[in-house]
C-alpha cells in the first residue's frame, strides 16, 4: 500500500470531518480493483468491497468497515478532475516503466460521443496498447480543433519506451513522430 500511496502524491483528499472517516488510499484501491473487474459505478465499488472483503482485508486495514456507495460517490464528485488525471497518469507510468516488446498506437472516435445539443464533435482518443502486457498504457484525447497527428507525440512523451517497438498507422508517418527517441515501425494496412 505504501508504493500505491506514493503514486497518488499529487492528489489532494477533498474530504473533511466525518466524510474523511475512511482511508483515502484504501478507497482508491477498492475503486481501482472494482473498476478492473468491470465495475462502472459507486454502487459497483461498494458491492465489490462486500463480495471481496476477505481478499481486501489481506492488504487493507479497513478500520471502519467497508465504505458505502455514498462514500465512493461523494469522493469522486469532490475530486479535482485535473489533479486526478495527472495522478492517474503518474500511477499508470509506473506500469510503463516495465514496458517491453511491442506498443501499438491507434486512434479511435468514441461511439455516440457527438453532442447534438451543443453540436460538439465526437470524442477522439489516441491509445498506446502494450501487446505483451495486454493493457492500455496511456490514452489521450485530441484537442477539439486538432487531430491524431498532434496527439501522438504527447502520448509518446507520457511513456518510457526505450527498447520497445512502437507501431502506428500510415496517418502518423510524420517527421516529428519518426524523430522521437523511440524506434517506430510504421505499419500500414493494405486494402
Amino acid at each position: 500500500m505504501e508504493q500505491f500511496a506514493t503514486c497518488w502524491e499529487g492528489l489532494e483528499d477533498p474530504r473533511t470531518g466525518n466524510a474523511a472517516l475512511y482511508d483515502f488510499h484504501e478507497l482508491l484501491m477498492i475503486a481501482l480493483c472494482a473498476t478492473l473487474c468491470g465495475g462502472q459505478s459507486a454502487v459497483a465499488m461498494s458491492r465489490f468491497g462486500e463480495a471481496k472483503e476477505s481478499f481486501l482485508r489481506g492488504f487493507l486495514k479497513l478500520e471502519h468497515g467497508l465504505p458505502s456507495h455514498d462514500t465512493f460517490s461523494r469522493l469522486f464528485r469532490q475530486l479535482d478532475p485535473k489533479q486526478f488525471s495527472a495522478a492517474f497518469q503518474h500511477f499508470m507510468a509506473r506500469f510503463a516503466d516495465t514496458v517491453r516488446g511491442v506498443v501499438a498506437i491507434d486512434g479511435r472516435v468514441l461511439r455516440r460521443s457527438f453532442d447534438r445539443a451543443t453540436e460538439k464533435s465526437p470524442l477522439h482518443m489516441v491509445s498506446a496498447w502494450g501487446c505483451e502486457q495486454r493493457l492500455v498504457l496511456a490514452q489521450i484525447a485530441t484537442d477539439a480543433k486538432s487531430n491524431e497527428i498532434t496527439a501522438v507525440p504527447k502520448l509518446l512523451e507520457m511513456l518510457s519506451l526505450k527498447g520497445t517497438i512502437v507501431t502506428t498507422d500510415a496517418l502518423n508517418c510524420q517527421r516529428a513522430i519518426a524523430q522521437s527517441p523511440t524506434r517506430i515501425v510504421f505499419a500500414t494496412s493494405s486494402i
